[in-house]
C-alpha cells in the first residue's frame, strides 16, 4: 500500500481551515493539501465561544496568543452564565476549572451539600476560582508560582478562518475558489476520485475532508452515509443571529438566557457583541423569535438578523470510504456549551490517529467511527441535561422538555447524583465531574444525602472548611488585576 499524498478539503470557514492547518502542521510538507471553497456560499459562523482546548490547539499551530486575539478581536472566557434555566429568576455559573477542594477521600461537594441544606453555604460557583473571577471581572493567565486560571476565548469565527488561511498558504496549502458541481466516484468501489468545479477544473485527491456544514455535500449527498436524528431530545431547529454594538467592557463569560421556546446567547468581543436566539419552530415563529432577540439586545444592532436552520443529530458514519466529515458536516449539537469548535479539534485529532494509507483499512475506519459516536453521545447527554432538569412550566416548550424521556445513559447519571451525590466519570469525557456537578446543582438538583465520611466533621468544622476555601479563593481573585487593567499591562490583549 502506498501512503496518502493528496488531501482535498471541501469547504472553508473555521472547520476547513482548522483542518488544513492541523494536517499541514502534523505532516510537515509530506501531504499535498488543497482547500476548495466558495466565498459566495459563506459559512455558518456561530462558533465564537470556545473551550480551553482552543488554547492548546492554537499553541500547537504556533499561533501567539496576543496575535491571535488581535487578529480575531477576541476576548477571554472563564465560563458560561445560565439565566432562567432551572426556573425563572435562577442564575448560575458553569465555569472552567475545579470547584472547591476535596478533603481526604471525600469530594468537596459532599461537604457543600451538607451545609447547603442547613442554609450555611454560598452558591456553588462561589467556591470556584473562575466563578469568583468572572463575577468580579478579574483575570491574569498566570498568578503565583504554580497557579493559573483555566480559560478559553470569544472570537470572530470569520476572522479566525482568515488568520488560519494566511498561516496555511504560507505553509504551501493550495486554495481554489469555485463552486463544486459534484464529485466523481470510482466505479469499482464508490470512492471519490475528484471534485468537478463549475470552471471545468477537476481537483483530484486520495482522501477528502468534508467541511461543507449542515449540507454534508460529500459524506451525505454523494455517499449517502445516513443521519441519526436527535431532534426528539433536542427539538430546537432554528437560530436567529445578529451582532450589536458593545455596551461596555466585555464580560469574562458567555451568557445563555432561557427564553419561552429556546434560549439566547450573548458573546462579548472586542469590537461588538454576538447575539443569537436558538428556538423550536414548533413553538414560536421566526418573526416572533427575531423580534424577541432584537428587543433584548444591549445596544443597537450592526447588521440584519439572519436565520440558520438545522437538525440535532449526527452522521451514521463520520468516515465513509475515503471521505471524513469534520465539523457540522459530521453532526450538530446546539452551541449551548460551546462544543462546536471542540468537535472540529477532536475530529481532526482522531483523523490523525487513524490516518490511512491507500488501502483504507476498514477496521481502523470502524474504530474511528465508534469513538466519534461515543464522544458525540456523551456531549449530547450533557446538553440534554440542561433541558431535562428544568422546573419551568410557564410555556408549552418548557413543559414538553420537562416531561420528555431522555437517553438511558443520561437517566443513570442523573439518578446516581440525585440519590447520594455520585458523579460518574467516564474515560475521555469532555465534561468532567466538575462540569456535571455545576449544571446538576445549578439546575436545582440537590441530592437526597451526602457521603457518610462528610459527617466526620462537626457542623462548626464543616462550615469553617467551606468558609476557608471561599475566603482563600476570594483572596486569590482579589489579587488579580481587573480585566481592563490586565489587558493594558499585556496580560491579555486590550481592544
Amino acid at each position: 500500500m502506498r501512503p496518502i499524498r493528496r488531501v482535498v478539503i471541501l469547504g472553508g470557514g473555521s472547520a476547513g481551515w482548522m483542518s488544513a492547518a492541523t494536517l499541514s502542521q502534523a505532516f510537515q510538507g509530506t501531504l499535498d493539501i488543497h482547500v476548495v471553497e466558495s466565498e459566495a456560499i459563506g459559512t455558518v459562523g456561530v462558533g465564537e465561544a470556545t473551550l480551553p482546548h482552543m488554547r492548546e490547539f492554537n499553541l500547537a499551530l504556533g499561533l501567539e496568543e496576543a496575535d491571535f486575539l488581535r487578529h480575531t478581536r477576541g476576548t477571554i472566557k472563564l465560563g458560561i452564565e445560565f439565566a432562567d434555566w432551572g426556573q425563572l429568576g435562577d442564575r448560575y455559573m458553569h465555569v472552567f476549572g475545579g470547584v472547591g477542594r476535596d478533603l481526604g477521600l471525600v469530594p468537596f461537594h459532599h461537604f457543600w451539600m451538607r451545609m447547603r441544606r442547613q442554609g450555611r453555604a454560598h452558591a456553588l460557583d462561589a467556591y470556584a476560582l473562575n466563578g469568583l473571577a468572572a463575577r468580579r471581572g478579574r483575570f491574569a493567565p498566570q498568578f503565583g508560582a504554580n497557579a493559573s486560571l483555566a480559560y478559553a476565548y470569544h472570537f470572530d469565527a470569520g476572522l479566525y478562518a482568515t488568520t488560519l488561511r494566511r498561516l496555511c498558504e504560507a505553509r504551501g496549502v493550495r486554495r481554489t475558489e469555485g463552486r463544486v458541481l459534484g464529485a466523481l466516484q470510482r466505479p469499482q468501489d464508490g470512492f471519490i476520485s475528484a471534485l468537478a468545479l463549475d470552471s471545468g477544473e477537476r481537483i483530484e485527491g486520495d482522501l477528502f475532508v468534508d467541511c461543507t456544514g449542515f449540507r454534508g455535500m460529500l459524506i451525505e449527498e454523494t455517499l449517502r452515509s445516513g443521519f441519526e436524528d436527535w431532534s426528539h431530545w433536542l427539538p430546537c431547529d432554528r437560530a436567529v443571529a445578529v451582532p450589536c454594538e458593545s455596551a461596555g467592557p466585555p464580560d469574562l463569560f458567555t451568557r445563555a438566557s432561557a427564553r419561552g421556546a429556546g434560549w439566547q446567547w450573548r458573546i462579548p468581543l472586542q469590537h461588538r457583541t454576538g447575539n443569537g436566539h436558538v428556538f423550536c419552530s414548533e413553538h414560536i415563529s421566526e418573526d416572533e423569535a427575531t423580534a424577541q432577540l432584537l428587543a433584548s439586545l444591549d445596544a443597537p444592532p450592526l447588521a440584519e438578523p439572519r436565520t440558520l436552520r438545522f437538525k440535532a443529530g449526527r452522521r451514521s458514519k463520520t468516515w465513509h470510504r475515503n471521505v471524513v466529515a469534520i465539523g457540522l458536516s459530521a453532526g450538530f449539537l446546539e452551541p449551548l456549551e460551546s462544543t462546536s469548535l471542540f468537535l472540529v479539534q477532536s475530529g481532526l485529532s482522531r483523523l490523525i490517529q487513524f490516518f490511512p494509507d491507500s488501502g483504507f483499512d476498514q477496521e481502523g475506519i470502524d474504530e474511528h467511527n465508534r469513538q466519534a459516536d461515543d464522544e458525540m453521545e456523551r456531549i449530547r447527554d450533557f446538553v440534554i441535561l440542561h433541558y431535562h432538569l428544568t422546573r419551568r412550566d410557564d410555556t408549552a416548550f418548557w413543559r414538553r422538555m420537562q416531561s420528555m424521556s431522555v437517553p438511558d445513559t443520561l437517566r443513570r447519571r442523573v439518578r446516581n447524583f440525585a440519590g447520594a451525590g455520585h458523579l460518574q466519570s467516564i474515560a475521555r469525557d469532555l465534561f468532567t465531574d466538575a462540569n456535571w456537578l455545576q449544571v446538576l446543582v445549578g439546575q436545582g438538583l440537590l441530592p437526597e444525602r451526602h457521603h457518610p465520611l462528610a459527617d466526620r466533621l462537626t457542623d462548626t468544622e464543616c462550615r469553617f472548611f467551606l468558609e476557608h476555601v471561599h475566603r482563600q479563593l476570594g483572596d486569590f481573585v482579589d489579587a488579580l488585576p481587573r480585566y481592563e487593567h490586565a489587558t493594558a499591562r499585556g496580560l491579555a490583549l486590550s481592544p
